[in-house]
């Protein structure tokens, strides 16, 4: 009687160890989010997306060095992709304006492949590259649908915080395929850009209002009336 009771309790602990490790394998796979925000203000709509400075932190220093730089202003979504991706241009080639010679310095650069086990998953940020693992540059997809071909292979370092409806009304976007690509048939610019901190900022709303404002006058400087379609970026 006590040795079947022995044993049913030893399989009892088994199978609740073997669930922990299954619980904790899978938070390992949520990583924390730093405090640091991101905004894409688009012509559809912002996306705001966070960083994963404990995944990859080289590739988070190198984006957010471009952020900060005003890198990504003036270029585009070269590629959506519905269920799939949508994939900002590389900025390099995909900007409307010119670039300084800062900002020329940090988009030529290119970012060891810092490949994990997060998973790509709706809303997940993830580095294009070409074939060689180590070629990722600015180029980056934000995950539109679940993507598990794609784990292990691409360097994940943020995911989307705020603005799931402008990644909605991307999806809508009339598209043309070519090759392997799914692109808008119409630009999808990047505005502008901003960024803050949720742990140091107050009063949120007036700083994101005078930011905004900052921002707008900066771009109307910066930015070339440019409809020209440019070339694709990286792929996944």
């Amino acid at each position: 009687m006590y040795g079947r009771e022995r044993s049913s309790v030893a399989v009892a602990v088994v199978y609740i160890g073997l669930l922990c490790g299954t619980i904790n394998a899978a938070i390992a796979t949520v990583p924390e989010l730093g405090s640091t925000r991101v905004v894409f203000q688009t012509d559809y709509g912002d996306i705001e997306f966070g960083f994963y400075p404990s995944v990859a932190p080289k590739t988070v220093e190198h984006i957010f060095k471009l952020v900060r730089l005003g890198g990504y202003n003036t270029n585009h979504f070269f590629r959506v992709d519905k269920g799939f991706v949508a994939q900002v241009a590389d900025v390099s080639g995909g900007r409307a304006a010119p670039m300084n010679e800062m900002q020329k310095s940090e988009a030529d650069k290119t970012i060891v492949g810092e490949f994990s086990k997060v998973k790509h998953v709706r809303g997940i940020l993830s580095m294009g590259r070409y074939s060689d693992p180590d070629s990722a540059q600015s180029s980056f997809s934000i995950l539109l649908g679940d993507a598990p071909h794609l784990d292990g292979q691409y360097a994940i370092f943020g995911k989307v915080t705020k603005g799931d409806e402008t990644l909605r009304k991307l999806e809508q976007v009339p598209t043309r395929t070519e090759g392997i690509f799914v692109m808008p048939t119409e630009r999808i610019t990047i505005l502008s850009t901003y960024y803050y901190d949720t742990e140091a900022e107050n009063c949120e709303e007036d700083r994101l209002l005078l930011k905004r404002k900052l921002i707008a006058s900066a771009v109307e400087i910066e930015r070339q009336e440019s409809n020209v379609f440019l070339k694709p970026g990286k792929n996944h």
